[in-house]
């Protein structure tokens, strides 16, 4: 049997369960105000932040109180309360090893060593997504750099297949303790910490990966290409900005993905790969009118893993993928045999499938292992979208999320599974 090493593994539990007992964060509240009104004064709040339009965070030793007093207040139109996602343990990576230098035959574009292991690549009648067609003859110095946010566990920053494509804050200067470029963090060179705040609220730059998840993700998606070591990632001119914003505990907030997924956005990223989830919405929409939102406005598309309890989420709801938006990608897991056992599947909630199962990456200290799960078969997808968006830079979200459903290599087995009947295909994608 495949053992599950995946976020979303450990968070798709019971929606009863977490109805019985939803855990809220006790220090802050989701505020969204009526047009032309201020966050009200209150000795309860101890500080507040602007997320997005008319929606605030408000920090407070007294969440009931001032909850009660929020809801009194003719400037409120919405008062929530942050909700946690549910704590379970992430199992762990699957033999971790090194990779010794060296370059390899027969894999087509690639001299990276493990790029063989990386069945994903091959043609679509082999149940991958075509990556290796994709590069035969390609000329890069045309495409553009795109960034794309990690929003996860953290990613090993000085990986050696990572750290010459670790996306770095232009406008800071590391460790001076100043917010150099006044976007409102401090020292955030590679990426922001929001799970480590300091005494105002204001989330910090620590985002070594302390798991292994956000680490394998983001090999997944740009692995330093042609570096003779190690693999490669799907994409091939792309930065890989690191939010830690998923404990290890699996047991994320809603606050806390809604800035991960502002800063990313503001901060140049044009995807966001987002391999976590939960199947209980509690309080409000925050998430999904982020995701809204920077799609509109910046033009970022939110790739996002389907989940892991083999079920129909068009009938039992799971979170983000189950939101309605034309910035959000859902993708189910395939194997090469066929879909993976334990995918998520709705030809609603679920727009195509991508590799997921028993997928080689990058893991922290240099070392590279097998996991399985949606959560590999998000960055599988978030990396294709990576590439076109290199090839063809002024695509919207929209038009971006449709050429990679509409280029798919159909399947009957996928067909009552997810919307576009098929798994994604790199080569039809950027040939389109």
């Amino acid at each position: 049997m495949i053992k599950i090493t995946s976020v979303v593994a450990s968070l798709f539990i019971g929606a009863s369960v977490m109805a019985s007992s939803p855990k809220f964060h006790q220090g802050r509240l989701i505020v969204k105000l009526k047009e032309g009104s201020q966050v009200p004064s209150s000795n309860l709040i101890k500080s507040s932040m602007h997320l997005f339009k008319n929606t605030y965070i408000l920090r407070t030793n007294n969440i009931t109180q001032l909850e009660k007093e929020l809801k009194q207040s003719e400037s409120i139109s919405s008062v929530n309360k942050d909700f946690y996602a549910n704590r379970e343990e992430l199992p762990e990576s699957i033999n971790p090893h090194k990779v010794a230098p060296g370059f390899n035959k027969g894999t087509g574009p690639f001299n990276d060593p493990k790029v063989s292991k990386l069945w994903g690549f091959k043609p679509s009648r082999n149940k991958g997504m075509n990556v290796f067609a994709a590069y035969e003859n390609y000329d890069s110095s045309s495409s553009k750099k795109i960034i794309v946010a990690v929003v996860d566990t953290g990613v090993d920053y000085n990986h050696e297949d990572l750290k010459d494509v670790m996306w770095t804050n232009p406008g800071e200067i590391a460790g001076n303790g100043i917010d150099d470029d006044g976007n409102g963090y401090i020292d955030d060179i590679h990426g922001i910490n929001t799970l480590v705040r300091d005494s105002e609220g204001n989330a910090t730059m620590d985002i070594m990966d302390g798991h292994s998840h956000g680490t394998h993700v983001s090999g997944t998606i740009g692995a330093k290409q042609n570096n003779g070591m190690g693999i490669a990632g799907v994409a091939s001119n792309v930065e890989i900005m690191g939010i830690r914003t998923v404990p290890n505990s699996s047991d994320e907030t809603d606050v806390d993905v809604a800035e991960a997924f502002i800063y990313a956005a503001k901060n140049g990223a044009r995807v966001i790969n987002c391999s976590f989830g939960k199947s209980h919405n509690e309080g409000g929409s925050l998430v999904k009118e982020v995701i809204d939102y920077i799609g509109s406005e910046y033009g970022v598309l939110v790739v996002a893993a389907a989940g892991n309890s083999s079920q129909d989420i068009d009938k039992r709801l799971t979170y983000p993928a189950s939101f309605e938006s034309e910035n959000l990608l859902v993708v189910a897991s395939n194997s090469k045999w066929g879909m993976s056992f334990f995918s998520n599947f709705g030809v609603k909630s679920v727009d195509v499938v991508a590799p997921g199962s028993s997928i080689y990456s990058t893991v922290p200290g240099n070392r590279y292992s097998s996991m399985s799960g949606t959560s590999m078969a998000s960055p599988n997808t978030a990396g294709v979208a990576a590439e076109i968006l290199s090839r063809n830079p002024d695509l919207s979200a929209i038009q971006l999320k449709n050429i990679i459903m509409e280029t798919v290599s159909k399947s009957r087995s996928f067909s009552s599974k997810v919307a576009s009947g098929g798994l994604i295909d790199l080569s039809a994608a950027v040939d389109q």
